[in-house]
């Protein structure tokens, strides 16, 4: 299994809290950081308040050398298609070719409430998905020289010279995710390199990533070229003592932690927990650090729970 930092800078981060988590995550041997994309706390004050996605990888990306760099996942809503390609190629050229690009369709509205950030129905946001997807691979793959011209419902590119070129080739790799039965399954198949579930049960993880294989086979790929991946909140500690302090210090019941992540409990529970998440296909884990100040968390999982599993 492969293990990556990923943090919620909403809940309340500072700029040198998170390059502090990706440093300490490169030199633990995690092979990323990631977080997610967000403008507002789903609990507590957020203070300092949000950092945005791209700017702090950017930066982050100039202050590390080899972990990989990306979103779970950049909302569609929040950029048009045409800067977002821009920005992400410029991460990916500031970083040697180190982003991983998640893009999603976007589901908390008081976040863009707050932030006078449109949001329509499930369904357009769905289709402005696909359109953005379609026209940032677009500008991404057009040749040196040429133009790139897009015309869709939500959006229409016309004689773009498609620059810049990101520093992966053809492109970063896409991460896709989530529940949705019919759609997300088929543009993972056609745009992405990894399929994530985040913090679902193990049923409907198993179900999910058998819909993505089948519309992958149905895509005429090779099964192995997709990676599958799960998100889980983090609460390890080598006794209940440590365990107890790590849940109250995020705020949650401990009991309710261990019902729904596997990665609650001592190293050996975890890794216990894991062989079960090993066996319908997970290949990736993304370990929820909560608790971003929490560095030792990262040691812990480092030093013991990640040579059992690799």
């Amino acid at each position: 299994m492969d293990f990556r930092a990923f943090v919620e800078p909403q809940q309340g981060a500072s700029y040198a809290e998170q390059v502090a988590v990706a440093q300490t995550a490169e030199q633990l041997g995690f092979s990323a950081f990631f977080r997610s994309d967000h403008y507002l706390a789903m609990s507590g004050d957020g203070l300092p308040g949000p950092t945005d996605s791209w700017v702090t990888l950017g930066a982050i990306a100039r202050e590390t050398s080899s972990i990989r760099l990306g979103t779970l996942v950049t909302s569609a809503t929040f950029r048009h298609p045409g800067p977002l390609a821009i920005a992400v190629a410029q991460v990916d050229d500031m970083s040697g070719g180190r982003v991983e690009f998640g893009l999603g369709s976007g589901w908390f509205e008081k976040e863009h409430l707050a932030y006078g950030i449109p949001f329509p129905p499930l369904r357009e946001r769905f289709d402005r998905l696909g359109e953005q997807l379609a026209i940032v691979t677009g500008l991404w793959t057009t040749k040196p020289g040429e133009a790139y011209d897009y015309v869709g419902r939500y959006y229409t590119i016309a004689g773009s010279p498609a620059l810049p070129k990101p520093a992966q080739s053809p492109h970063p790799p896409i991460v896709i995710g989530g529940l949705g039965a019919h759609r997300k399954p088929r543009l993972a198949a056609k745009y992405a390199a990894e399929f994530n579930v985040p913090f679902a049960p193990l049923d409907a993880t198993e179900k999910q990533y058998q819909r993505v294989a089948q519309a992958v086979d149905e895509a005429g790929r090779p099964p192995e070229s997709m990676v599958y991946s799960s998100a889980f909140v983090l609460c390890a500690g080598r006794d209940d003592s440590e365990l107890a302090r790590r849940a109250a210090a995020i705020g949650r019941d401990l009991g309710e932690l261990r019902s729904n992540s596997p990665l609650v409990g001592t190293p050996a529970e975890i890794v216990d927990n894991l062989g079960a998440w090993r066996g319908i296909g997970v290949q990736r884990i993304y370990t929820q650090l909560l608790d971003i100040t929490d560095l030792a968390h990262l040691e812990l999982v480092a030093n013991e729970i990640m040579p059992q599993l690799r």
